[in-house]
């Protein structure tokens, strides 16, 4: 069981988390998260944390984006956007419960302290940057830390902000390059 309340965006991801893990859900309805809704997540905060879990897509970023400025210290959990999509359409209710499971025990929180651990340098030597398999290297490193797929500099703030260790940074980054770039 997981502790925390977690924040979706629909009801159809209220029903996929449901299938996958006992929890209390709260369903944003969308972009504009009415007053009842943001106050639910407030007190979701206050009272025993939120993981946001939101669809892998823009939409989903930018209401991730509300919601954490609701709550400092929520936790994030990320589904990669191959584990989420179904006939062309990009949502949480269309992951597999095993893989749903899986995204929210990787859940971390966001630091609220700024760390400087990892710099561009190290993107660009483990060739997350600057070469043709840096997206899909990045892909699959995220997977693997569970901070989500994103572009170069969204990516090296999550490895910053998320508690990314050295040691788990180097084991993902072996992993990757003993496995290679393809979807596994």
């Amino acid at each position: 069981m997981i502790k925390e309340i977690i924040v979706v965006e629909g009801r159809d991801d209220y029903i996929a988390v449901k299938r996958a893990v006992d929890a209390e859900i709260i369903v944003t309805g969308g972009w504009s998260l009415r007053k009842s809704v943001r106050e639910s997540i407030k007190t979701a905060g206050e009272r025993r944390g939120v993981i946001i879990f939101t669809d892998p897509d823009y939409a989903g970023e930018m209401i991730r984006k509300r919601v954490q400025s609701l709550v400092k210290g929520c936790k994030h959990a990320f589904l990669p956007v191959d584990l989420a999509t179904k006939n062309g359409d990009i949502g949480i209710e269309n992951a597999e419960p095993q893989d749903i499971l899986d995204a929210l025990n990787k859940a971390r929180a966001e630091s609220t302290e700024k760390r400087q651990e990892f710099t561009v340098n190290d993107l660009i030597e483990n060739g997350l940057l600057g070469t043709l398999e840096s997206g899909l290297k990045r892909d699959k490193i995220g997977r693997i830390l569970g901070i989500g797929h994103a572009n170069g500099k969204q990516f090296l703030s999550r490895l910053n902000n998320y508690g990314i260790t050295r040691e788990e940074f180097i084991e993902a980054i072996k992993r990757v390059n003993k496995q290679g770039y393809e979807n596994e």
